[in-house]
């Protein structure tokens, strides 16, 4: 009976042996790294062509050789992109950047949101941003190609609203993603992320 007892006693030990080993193994494979940022960089962003407030294409070629701050939203969006559109104007004129780095505003909503409404809404900052628009199948594009979420979801009061990437994404001269702008950073670094696309 003792035999039995101690044979017992081990296999208890070695089922909490292995219980543990396989815990920690699975711990260290959690924390592995995730891709970084910079690894993603090179996929994301390229040419395109919308259409401006003025109704007539516009192609990222006049974007080249400076860097440009670019935010997907929607005119009729209540807090997230007025605050992030006047947010933005505030730190270029901070940075003295006006001329020198572009803000492109793209509505993730053309079914509501034409040439007329990106222009009228881009007024509104009182600072240039350049409103653009475009088909369906050019706003589903430059989404994906910009890797923004943006998905029509149910509102009480609405009956429907737009949930969508609130980060914007800074671009240097080259076209390459240099960082991003997440309403949660404070403002230092915000405008420090602007002046080194500048420099």
């Amino acid at each position: 009976m003792k035999q039995v007892r101690t044979l017992l006693w081990l296999l208890v030990v070695v089922a909490v042996a292995a219980t543990a080993a396989m815990f920690l193994a699975r711990r260290d494979d959690t924390t592995q790294p995730p891709m970084q940022h910079a690894d993603m960089r090179p996929s994301l962003g390229g040419p395109f062509t919308l259409v401006g407030a003025d109704g007539k294409p516009f192609s990222s070629q006049s974007l080249e050789g400076k860097p440009y701050l670019i935010f997907f939203g929607f005119t009729r969006c209540g807090d997230v992109c007025p605050t992030t559109l006047g947010r933005l104007v505030k730190l270029r004129e901070q940075a003295k950047a006006e001329k020198a780095i572009p803000i492109v505003f793209v509505t993730i909503d053309p079914k509501n949101d034409g040439p007329k409404e990106v222009g009228q809404y881009a007024e509104l900052f009182g600072s240039p941003i350049i409103g653009l628009t475009g088909s369906e199948a050019q706003i589903d594009a430059i989404k994906k190609q910009y890797g923004v979420y943006a998905e029509p979801v149910p509102h009480a009061a609405a009956g429907q609203e737009m949930q969508h990437t609130s980060t914007v994404l800074l671009f240097d001269r080259n076209g390459t993603l240099q960082s991003t702008i997440s309403p949660a950073e404070n403002d230092a670094a915000a405008l420090d992320k602007i002046r080194r696309a500048i420099s």
